[in-house]
Order: C-alpha cells, then structure tokens, then sequence
C-alpha cells in the first residue's frame, strides 16, 4: 500500500476500484454515449484515448493527469453526476484544469444526491504506481491509499 496527498477540490471519502488513463481525458467524447443513448457502465467513447476507450468508468476511482477537449467539459461531467453516470471519484496527477473543476465544484453544490470527490495535484509519481483494478481509498484531507 501507498499514501500520496493531493489538494482536495471537492471533499468526500470512498474506496472504489482504479481505472488509469496516461492521456488527458476527453470529457465530451467519453461520456457522449453515456447520456445521449443510456450507457449505464458508462464505457468510454473517445476512441483517441487508448488507456480507456472501451473500459466502464461508472463508479470507478478515475485516474488521470488532467482533462481535454472542449468548453462543454464541465457541463458534461455535471450531466454524467445528475443522471448517475459519473466516476466514483476522479484523482488528477496535475493541477485539475478550470473546466473539470467547475463541473465537480457545480455537481457538489447542486446535487444533493451526488458524492463524487476530487483531489489534484497528486504528482506524476501516483500516475506512474497506480494500475488499473488497484483499489483506491480516499480519505479526509486529501489523503489517497492505493493497495
């Protein structure tokens, strides 16, 4: 087990099972299936990004260094948090871009039935020691364990 300490962006606890991308995170293109056609394992469409495309993320500890693509990007991970379709959590190797951060911040303080924590800047060391199905625990203060 490994302990690395990021900035908490929105707080919660949870311990969910990892899923690594090494590439930034298309927001729109991966989650466009998801809540246009009802894709409840929440696979991921963007065929650009070879770590993830295909692999369900629907509650899962989503690790990744930082998001991509457009200005819909928090909007789509605030829609992905209000239908239910969103990853447990979501752990950013580098600082959390503004986009990404305003989808979690919004879906925190909007949805009252909506748990989804965020932590940044964890550093490239967390990216490289985490594998996919490692379980991920998050604790209070931005403490994140990884067996």
């Amino acid at each position: 087990m490994k302990e690395f300490k990021g900035r908490v962006v929105t707080p919660g606890t949870v311990t969910a099972e990892a899923v690594v991308s090494h590439q930034g995170f298309n927001t729109l293109a991966s989650l466009q299936s998801a809540l246009q056609f009802g894709d409840k394992k929440v696979k991921v469409g963007d065929q650009n990004n070879k770590d993830l495309y295909g692999k369900p993320i629907y509650n899962k500890a989503l690790c990744l260094p930082q998001t991509i693509g457009s200005t819909t990007g928090g909007l789509v991970l605030y829609a992905a948090c209000s239908m239910n379709r969103n990853p447990a959590c979501m752990l950013f190797s580098n600082k959390i871009d503004s986009l990404a951060c305003a989808g979690a911040v919004l879906s925190s303080v909007w949805l009252d039935n909506v748990t989804m924590p965020v932590i940044d800047n964890l550093g490239d060391e967390f990216l490289d020691y985490v594998k996919d199905g490692m379980k991920i625990t998050i604790k209070e203060g931005g403490i994140v364990e990884v067996d």
